[in-house]
């Protein structure tokens, strides 16, 4: 039955998901051995009387392999939305730069991800969610930082601070927050202004289409076409056709379910464009060399537009060629963030903790119409989460775009990442300085090497390297 097919699907993604990803952590000459381990982390920093300094079990991964004790930097990953290892397995650049300048390489586990659970199994209920904010995540670092250096007689050693995405915003507000901690921070595809509600919500679709339009503008033609197709069927209530032509594990039977099928449709693409490496990977699902020309190709494939839109769906949700069909419930999730939360633990996780106003129009981009407003976004964490958003907030405690009094961070990104405009694109001082990517991804500089890396991120990375040696007073100058 389908319910069976799909959980077959799963169990041999998983499997070959971590197949790939050991075979990756055992072969790779730039990937350390990392050793697993838990920190006993304070549950709620800013109360002091609620758990009365109760502590839960923070994972990290941590190196001494490059380490030179005692003046070696310490390269701290500010871990983000998701189980550390991908993270680690995924950003070879640190360790690559930590043989290079002889440092200590932590990874640490956000709160409320992976196996970083402070109430376990009960820690996505009301209220005890209520301790995933990234104050609390802020502080989990500082005294893991502090403690760390303490227990490894490194008080000397100077704290350089990573990250991709949100880790890349964590990474920035460690250095405002704490740069009594942190001496400096590199923050590959860091949205910091986008998320804060600066710019326009119509940014993020629009460049997601132009990834494709760069491709061939005929592809952007053929996506628009396809969903206007999808769209008639909807109007006339062929429920049947779209089942058969999506292969769908039960036919649609409201405009929920159209919704919901755009949704997931909407969704490929976006994971597509942000993963577009000139090389297959095993992150954030398995995705070939290029995906969006792939996408392209397969758009343009032939004269049936909505097979050609399944297929190309398919890329992301069906990589194994295993699925027999698509359940739209289980396949993608609806969220607070319109550009996806991903599935399970950690969805619920992201959900609560991020909410983005991001819309699509079928104007300026090549999606269906599908707006998420502020009342929209009010509305729905209120019913889900009985919680009221302040939009306000990360520009009052994290500076929003007044970061002139900052020092000593990198802001990369990729030109073809389409969070790339929700963050810092142009120096702002010699000390906080703009590196963009010509054919990047999202944030492509931090994984390791590879033969088909292009000659900008070779040049990106060494200016990082440049930079982030200077921050180090122990580091000898040349």
């Amino acid at each position: 039955n389908n319910s069976l097919y799909l959980f077959l699907n799963t169990f041999m993604f998983i499997l070959s998901f971590i197949f790939c990803s050991r075979l990756f952590h055992s072969h790779s000459t730039a990937d350390p051995q990392f050793t697993e381990k838990y920190f006993p982390q304070i549950m709620d920093h800013f109360n002091f009387l609620s758990l009365i300094n109760a502590t839960f079990s923070q994972r990290y991964l941590i190196t001494d392999q490059y380490w030179r004790k005692g003046s070696g930097p310490i390269f701290f990953y500010t871990g983000n939305e998701g189980d550390i290892w991908e993270f680690a397995l995924n950003s070879g650049f640190i360790t690559e730069l930590a043989a290079k300048q002889g440092a200590l390489v932590i990874f640490a586990e956000h709160r409320y991800y992976g196996k970083s659970l402070p109430f376990g199994k009960d820690s996505f209920s009301l209220p005890q969610i209520s301790l995933l904010t990234v104050e609390q995540a802020l502080a989990d670092y500082a005294v893991m930082i502090t403690e760390l250096k303490q227990q490894l007689a490194a008080s000397a050693c100077p704290v350089i601070v990573f990250g991709g995405s949100y880790g890349g915003m964590l990474s920035v507000y460690m250095r405002l927050k704490y740069p009594n901690i942190v001496a400096g921070a590199l923050a590959a595809s860091a949205p910091i202004l986008s998320t804060a509600g600066l710019g326009d919500s119509r940014q993020f679709f629009h460049d997601v289409t132009a990834d494709f339009e760069n491709c061939a503008p005929q592809c952007r033609d053929a996506v628009r076409n396809a969903f206007h197709q999808l769209k008639e069927l909807a109007e006339r209530q062929d429920y049947s056709v779209i089942q058969s032509k999506f292969a769908l594990c039960k036919p649609p039977s409201s405009a929920q379910d159209i919704h919901q099928l755009n949704g997931l449709l909407r969704n490929a693409f976006t994971v597509i464009a942000m993963l577009d490496y000139p090389y297959s990977t095993h992150f954030m699902g398995s995705m070939p060399a290029n995906p969006v020309k792939v996408a392209c190709q397969t758009m343009l494939s032939g004269p049936d537009l909505l097979t050609n839109l399944r297929n190309t769906a398919g890329i992301l949700y069906n990589s194994t060629g295993m699925l027999s069909c698509f359940d739209l419930y289980s396949l993608y999730v609806e969220c607070a963030d319109p550009t996806g939360c991903g599935l399970g633990f950690d969805s619920m996780a992201w959900d609560y903790q991020i909410n983005l106003c991001y819309e699509s129009n079928n104007l300026t981009d090549m999606f269906p119409p599908m707006s998420f407003t502020e009342a929209d976004r009010d509305s729905y964490c209120a019913k889900r989460w009985s919680v009221m958003p302040r939009p306000d907030w990360l520009r009052i405690q994290f500076w929003g775009d007044a970061l002139s009094a900052a020092s000593n961070i990198i802001f990369s990104n990729g030109d073809l990442d389409p969070w790339a405009n929700g963050g810092v694109r142009r120096s702002i001082s010699p000390s906080l300085v703009a590196i963009n990517i010509t054919g990047g991804a999202h944030h492509l500089d931090l994984r390791g090497s590879n033969e088909a890396d292009p000659e900008s991120v070779l040049v990106a990375r060494k200016t990082e390297a440049d930079l982030i040696a200077k921050w180090n007073p122990l580091e000898p100058q040349h």
